[in-house]
Protein backbone atom coordinates (compact mmCIF):
# COMPACT_ATOMS: atom_id res chain seq x y z
CA UNK A 1 0.00 0.00 0.00
CA UNK A 2 2.88 2.63 0.73
CA UNK A 3 4.62 1.49 -2.70
CA UNK A 4 0.93 2.54 -4.37
CA UNK A 5 0.85 5.66 -2.39
CA UNK A 6 4.66 6.52 -3.53
CA UNK A 7 4.19 5.38 -7.16
CA UNK A 8 1.48 7.61 -7.31
CA UNK A 9 3.06 10.65 -5.42
CA UNK A 10 5.59 10.11 -8.51
CA UNK A 11 3.06 10.91 -10.67
CA UNK A 12 1.79 7.63 -12.39
CA UNK A 13 -1.29 7.34 -13.00
CA UNK A 14 -3.51 5.61 -10.64
CA UNK A 15 -5.48 3.30 -12.34
CA UNK A 16 -2.17 1.30 -13.90
CA UNK A 17 -0.41 1.79 -10.39
CA UNK A 18 -4.05 -0.14 -8.68
CA UNK A 19 -4.64 -2.63 -11.21
CA UNK A 20 -0.83 -3.60 -10.93
CA UNK A 21 -0.80 -3.98 -7.45
CA UNK A 22 -4.58 -5.25 -7.88
CA UNK A 23 -5.74 -2.70 -5.07
CA UNK A 24 -9.06 -0.39 -5.01
CA UNK A 25 -8.41 3.08 -6.55
CA UNK A 26 -11.14 3.97 -4.49
CA UNK A 27 -9.05 3.25 -1.52
CA UNK A 28 -6.07 4.76 -2.52
CA UNK A 29 -7.91 7.82 -3.47
CA UNK A 30 -9.73 8.35 0.25
CA UNK A 31 -5.52 7.49 1.73
CA UNK A 32 -3.90 10.44 -0.35
CA UNK A 33 -7.26 12.82 0.61
CA UNK A 34 -6.67 12.17 4.81
CA UNK A 35 -4.79 15.07 6.36
CA UNK A 36 -1.27 14.75 7.70
CA UNK A 37 -2.97 14.67 11.78
CA UNK A 38 -5.20 11.79 10.67
CA UNK A 39 -5.18 9.13 13.26
CA UNK A 40 -7.55 5.91 13.55
CA UNK A 41 -9.89 6.46 16.22
CA UNK A 42 -11.63 2.85 15.65
CA UNK A 43 -11.86 0.75 19.00
CA UNK A 44 -9.18 -1.88 19.61
CA UNK A 45 -10.58 -4.95 19.93
CA UNK A 46 -11.29 -5.71 23.71
CA UNK A 47 -8.70 -8.12 25.82
CA UNK A 48 -9.81 -11.35 27.29
CA UNK A 49 -9.75 -9.69 30.47
CA UNK A 50 -12.23 -7.34 29.28
CA UNK A 51 -14.63 -10.14 28.19
CA UNK A 52 -13.81 -11.51 31.74
CA UNK A 53 -14.97 -9.07 33.75
CA UNK A 54 -18.13 -8.62 31.50
CA UNK A 55 -18.83 -12.51 31.66
CA UNK A 56 -18.33 -12.29 35.44
CA UNK A 57 -21.17 -9.34 35.36
CA UNK A 58 -23.39 -11.16 33.09
CA UNK A 59 -23.29 -14.78 35.13
CA UNK A 60 -24.33 -12.17 38.13
CA UNK A 61 -27.31 -11.24 36.36
CA UNK A 62 -28.83 -14.78 35.11
CA UNK A 63 -28.20 -16.34 38.35
CA UNK A 64 -30.50 -14.21 40.19
CA UNK A 65 -32.69 -13.75 37.19
CA UNK A 66 -32.72 -16.75 34.88
CA UNK A 67 -35.65 -15.81 32.61
CA UNK A 68 -34.00 -12.78 31.43
CA UNK A 69 -32.50 -12.93 27.64
CA UNK A 70 -29.42 -11.05 26.29
CA UNK A 71 -31.20 -7.58 25.95
CA UNK A 72 -32.63 -7.22 29.64
CA UNK A 73 -29.34 -8.47 30.65
CA UNK A 74 -27.82 -5.95 29.10
CA UNK A 75 -29.49 -3.36 30.19
CA UNK A 76 -28.56 -4.61 33.99
CA UNK A 77 -25.29 -4.49 32.85
CA UNK A 78 -25.20 -1.36 31.23
CA UNK A 79 -26.95 0.88 34.01
CA UNK A 80 -25.03 -0.95 37.20
CA UNK A 81 -22.07 0.32 34.77
CA UNK A 82 -23.38 3.64 34.45
CA UNK A 83 -23.79 4.42 38.08
CA UNK A 84 -20.20 3.16 38.86
CA UNK A 85 -19.32 5.73 35.75
CA UNK A 86 -17.82 2.94 34.44
CA UNK A 87 -17.83 2.37 30.42
CA UNK A 88 -20.79 1.23 29.19
CA UNK A 89 -20.87 -2.08 27.03
CA UNK A 90 -22.80 -2.68 24.18
CA UNK A 91 -25.84 -4.58 23.13
CA UNK A 92 -24.40 -6.66 20.48
CA UNK A 93 -21.09 -7.25 22.46
CA UNK A 94 -23.35 -8.45 25.64
CA UNK A 95 -24.68 -11.21 22.85
CA UNK A 96 -21.79 -12.14 21.89
CA UNK A 97 -20.16 -12.62 24.79
CA UNK A 98 -23.46 -14.60 26.03
CA UNK A 99 -23.48 -17.12 22.64
CA UNK A 100 -19.83 -17.73 22.92
CA UNK A 101 -20.11 -18.83 26.32
CA UNK A 102 -23.01 -20.88 25.49
CA UNK A 103 -25.02 -18.34 28.21
CA UNK A 104 -28.43 -17.43 25.76
CA UNK A 105 -31.59 -18.78 26.78
CA UNK A 106 -33.06 -20.99 24.03
CA UNK A 107 -34.84 -19.70 21.11
CA UNK A 108 -38.84 -19.08 21.27
CA UNK A 109 -40.57 -21.40 18.90
CA UNK A 110 -42.49 -18.76 17.39
CA UNK A 111 -44.82 -21.49 15.25
CA UNK A 112 -47.70 -22.58 17.08
CA UNK A 113 -47.59 -26.22 17.77
CA UNK A 114 -50.70 -27.86 15.68
CA UNK A 115 -51.97 -31.26 17.19
CA UNK A 116 -54.50 -31.68 13.77
CA UNK A 117 -53.22 -34.45 12.10
CA UNK A 118 -54.13 -34.07 8.26
CA UNK A 119 -53.99 -37.11 6.21
CA UNK A 120 -54.82 -35.31 2.91
CA UNK A 121 -58.52 -36.71 2.79
CA UNK A 122 -61.15 -33.77 2.52
CA UNK A 123 -63.96 -35.03 0.73
CA UNK A 124 -66.82 -36.76 2.62
CA UNK A 125 -69.14 -39.40 1.78
CA UNK A 126 -72.25 -37.60 1.80
CA UNK A 127 -73.56 -33.82 1.20
CA UNK A 128 -74.11 -31.04 3.71
CA UNK A 129 -71.61 -32.68 6.28
CA UNK A 130 -68.33 -30.89 5.27
CA UNK A 131 -67.90 -27.38 2.51
CA UNK A 132 -64.68 -25.93 2.16
CA UNK A 133 -63.45 -22.74 0.72
CA UNK A 134 -60.95 -21.09 -1.05
CA UNK A 135 -60.11 -18.45 -3.42
CA UNK A 136 -58.35 -17.38 -6.72
CA UNK A 137 -57.51 -14.55 -9.33
CA UNK A 138 -58.48 -13.92 -12.60
CA UNK A 139 -56.22 -11.30 -14.62
CA UNK A 140 -58.21 -9.57 -17.26
CA UNK A 141 -57.67 -8.23 -20.82
CA UNK A 142 -57.53 -4.75 -19.14
CA UNK A 143 -54.83 -5.65 -16.26
CA UNK A 144 -57.49 -5.52 -13.61
CA UNK A 145 -57.41 -8.73 -11.44
CA UNK A 146 -61.11 -9.99 -10.00
CA UNK A 147 -60.50 -12.06 -6.57
CA UNK A 148 -63.14 -14.97 -6.41
CA UNK A 149 -63.80 -17.00 -3.23
CA UNK A 150 -66.23 -19.85 -3.25
CA UNK A 151 -67.96 -22.19 -0.82
CA UNK A 152 -67.68 -26.33 -2.17
CA UNK A 153 -69.43 -29.36 -0.73
CA UNK A 154 -66.90 -31.29 0.16
CA UNK A 155 -68.79 -34.66 -1.25
CA UNK A 156 -70.65 -33.35 -4.63
CA UNK A 157 -68.08 -30.48 -5.43
CA UNK A 158 -70.88 -28.36 -6.03
CA UNK A 159 -70.40 -24.71 -5.53
CA UNK A 160 -72.81 -23.39 -3.61
CA UNK A 161 -71.75 -19.68 -2.89
CA UNK A 162 -69.09 -17.69 -3.99
CA UNK A 163 -68.32 -13.63 -4.45
CA UNK A 164 -65.89 -11.81 -7.07
CA UNK A 165 -64.44 -8.56 -6.59
CA UNK A 166 -61.41 -6.15 -7.66
CA UNK A 167 -60.36 -5.55 -4.70
CA UNK A 168 -59.74 -7.62 -1.80
CA UNK A 169 -61.52 -10.14 -0.26
CA UNK A 170 -62.79 -9.61 3.32
CA UNK A 171 -64.73 -10.52 6.32
CA UNK A 172 -67.72 -9.11 4.90
CA UNK A 173 -67.90 -11.42 1.46
CA UNK A 174 -66.86 -13.98 3.24
CA UNK A 175 -69.97 -13.60 5.52
CA UNK A 176 -72.07 -12.61 2.25
CA UNK A 177 -70.66 -16.12 0.48
CA UNK A 178 -71.63 -18.13 3.70
CA UNK A 179 -75.22 -17.09 3.98
CA UNK A 180 -75.58 -17.55 -0.45
CA UNK A 181 -74.92 -21.23 0.33
CA UNK A 182 -77.01 -21.58 3.29
CA UNK A 183 -79.73 -20.30 1.45
CA UNK A 184 -78.48 -22.49 -1.99
CA UNK A 185 -78.83 -25.35 0.32
CA UNK A 186 -81.56 -25.01 2.89
CA UNK A 187 -83.45 -22.18 2.01
CA UNK A 188 -83.96 -19.02 3.99
CA UNK A 189 -83.33 -20.41 7.77
CA UNK A 190 -81.46 -19.18 10.62
CA UNK A 191 -79.41 -22.39 11.70
CA UNK A 192 -78.78 -25.12 9.44
CA UNK A 193 -80.46 -28.20 10.73
CA UNK A 194 -77.09 -30.51 11.72
CA UNK A 195 -73.35 -29.20 12.34
CA UNK A 196 -71.68 -28.93 9.08
CA UNK A 197 -67.70 -28.36 8.89
CA UNK A 198 -66.40 -24.98 7.16
CA UNK A 199 -62.91 -25.95 6.19
CA UNK A 200 -61.04 -23.33 4.79
CA UNK A 201 -57.13 -22.11 5.26
CA UNK A 202 -55.56 -19.84 8.11
CA UNK A 203 -56.42 -16.02 5.70
CA UNK A 204 -57.18 -13.64 7.90
CA UNK A 205 -60.71 -13.13 6.50
CA UNK A 206 -61.35 -16.35 7.28
CA UNK A 207 -60.19 -16.56 10.49
CA UNK A 208 -61.75 -13.11 11.64
CA UNK A 209 -64.16 -13.33 14.88
CA UNK A 210 -67.00 -11.64 12.84
CA UNK A 211 -66.91 -14.77 10.56
CA UNK A 212 -66.08 -17.36 12.90
CA UNK A 213 -68.82 -15.71 15.08
CA UNK A 214 -71.76 -15.57 12.45
CA UNK A 215 -71.02 -19.34 11.42
CA UNK A 216 -71.28 -20.62 15.07
CA UNK A 217 -74.87 -18.75 15.33
CA UNK A 218 -75.88 -20.92 11.97
CA UNK A 219 -74.64 -23.99 13.43
CA UNK A 220 -71.98 -24.28 10.92
CA UNK A 221 -68.36 -24.84 12.93
CA UNK A 222 -65.54 -23.50 11.01
CA UNK A 223 -62.16 -25.94 10.63
CA UNK A 224 -59.15 -24.47 9.47
CA UNK A 225 -56.47 -26.51 8.00
CA UNK A 226 -52.91 -27.82 10.06
CA UNK A 227 -49.93 -24.76 8.54
CA UNK A 228 -48.32 -25.87 5.99
CA UNK A 229 -50.15 -29.00 5.33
Amino acid sequence: MAYALASVARGRPVRTVCEVLGVARSNIMTMRSRAPDWSDRRRAAKSPAADAEVVSEVKAVITSRPSYRYIRVWGIVHNARRSQGRSAVNGKRIYQIMRDNKLLLPQRNLRRNDTRAHDGRVAVDASDIRWCSDGFEITCWNKERVRVDFTQDCCDREAIGWVATTRGIDSILVKDMLITAIEQRFGQIYAVPRAIEFLTDNGSYYTAKEVRDLAKSLNIKPVTTPIES
